[in-house]
């Protein structure tokens, strides 16, 4: 499917981005020409509560059961309305980007909802997925709802299922353009779908990999190791391994913030907090050399943040490092100090309750710690950089193929 760009004055109603092949002006119609109430009831009990679907902003219309783990619907379903798949579903509940609620097809299985919901079939012409695309930005169903509803005195959506049909959008006079539309966006969200899957494997991996391949609580080497490598584990604290840093003055280095992602400590500008800080006190700060390992006052991934950049952070910090560089790899040890195995330790020499929860020096240097000569480190740490790229490049292919969908979203659609 191939896509044009066609500098349009919207005024002539045609969408900055069309799908080739198409020319045709849109046109401006009422939502009750392109939908006509449906008010089927359960009285025949064709549906149980097994049945009783519920409809998310996230995932459209779903079965209770199975997205929520249980039915909520009344032990008497009669009155409910019945929604079958390719219906039009308006949830008049409000949600926090949606405030006068959202309008989804049903691409699931037939079933049953809330009276509440009003419900609608397409009239000839009509694509529902189509419609369904049309509302999903937040920014153009709001501005849909927004004429056609008032709300009561306990944030109630008051609009009647035919008031709710009173807006106008705006549409393709081709059905098969807006199928074209409606199959792009679901190709899209296909591929949005497989990249996310492969991001959550990628973790998962991650995650079994670090319990495998790093002594657990009580064990004195791990489940896994790579072929080649079977010396014992040596057995050292913390103050036998590693030392402290408080070289000052160094005002000329960019100031580095603790990220909540692999990076550790970053660039602040770069660590997405804009945090004021007086600049004239920056001769105060630590100056952290790539390698280093610094003990931040937030409590994620356990307070511990690798560096791999030269800066300067908060004086309020610890710095500390290896007393024998040569003897140990960096990155092995910023996987063990993210090890959900250390972070458990961690809390039996943490104190405080809030996020700036702050850790005992003193009773870390106390902790032993065992692991493998630098061969082995190495070989570890190099597996998992592997995988953190891996990730880190999946993400940013994720992020990509969001913003593209949201991009269309707003330049296909008049």
């Amino acid at each position: 499917m191939i896509l044009q760009i066609a500098l349009n004055d919207n005024r002539y109603m045609k969408p900055i981005v069309r799908i080739k092949g198409y020319e045709k002006d849109w046109i401006s119609c009422l939502l009750s020409d392109c939908l006509t109430i449906c008010n089927e009831k359960n009285h025949q009990l064709q549906y149980g509560k097994k049945d009783a679907l519920s409809v998310s902003d996230e995932y459209g219309v779903v079965n209770q059961i199975q997205h929520l783990g249980r039915s909520y619907a009344g032990k008497d379903v009669s009155g409910y309305k019945i929604l079958r798949k390719n219906q039009i579903v308006y949830t008049k509940s409000p949600l926090k980007q949606k405030p006068y609620g959202i309008i989804k097809v049903n691409d699931n299985e037939d079933g049953i909802v809330s009276v509440l919901y009003a419900v609608y079939d397409t009239k000839n012409g009509i694509c529902p997925d189509f419609l369904n695309r049309y509302f999903e930005p937040y920014g153009r169903i709001n501005k849909y709802l927004i004429p056609i509803i008032n709300k009561g005195a306990k944030n109630t959506i008051n609009v009647s299922d035919a008031q709710a049909l009173q807006g106008r959008i705006n549409i393709p006079v081709s059905e098969d353009e807006q199928k074209a539309i409606a199959g792009f966006f679901s190709d899209l969200d296909k591929l949005i779908v497989a990249s996310t899957n492969r991001v959550s494997s990628l973790r998962k991996m991650k995650a079994a990999s670090l319990q495998a391949m790093f002594p657990q609580k009580g064990e004195t080497r791990p489940r896994v190791r790579f072929k080649g490598f079977e010396d014992e584990y040596s057995s050292m604290t913390a103050n036998e391994l590693f030392k402290t840093f408080d070289e000052r003055n160094h005002p000329e280095l960019p100031v580095l913030s603790a990220c909540q992602d692999i990076r550790g400590m970053a660039p602040r500008s770069e660590s997405g907090y804009d945090i004021f800080h007086d600049k004239s006190n920056e001769v105060t700060y630590k100056r952290v050399l790539p390698g280093q390992f610094v003990i931040h006052l937030r409590s994620f991934q356990g307070g511990f943040a690798h560096s791999s950049v030269e800066g300067i952070c908060s004086p309020a910090y610890t710095v500390f490092g290896f007393k024998e560089d040569d003897k140990h790899d960096d990155y092995y040890w910023k996987y063990i100090f993210m090890s959900k195995a250390f972070i458990d330790r961690l809390k039996l020499i943490t104190y405080g309750i809030r996020d700036g929860r702050s850790i005992s020096f003193k009773e870390f240097m106390e902790m032993n710690f065992v692991f493998p000569s630098y061969e082995e480190q190495k070989q570890i740490s190099i597996f998992f950089r592997t995988i953190d790229k891996q990730i880190s490049l999946e993400e940013q292919k994720l992020e990509s193929l969001k913003r593209i969908k949201s991009a269309c979203l707003d330049k296909m659609f008049v």
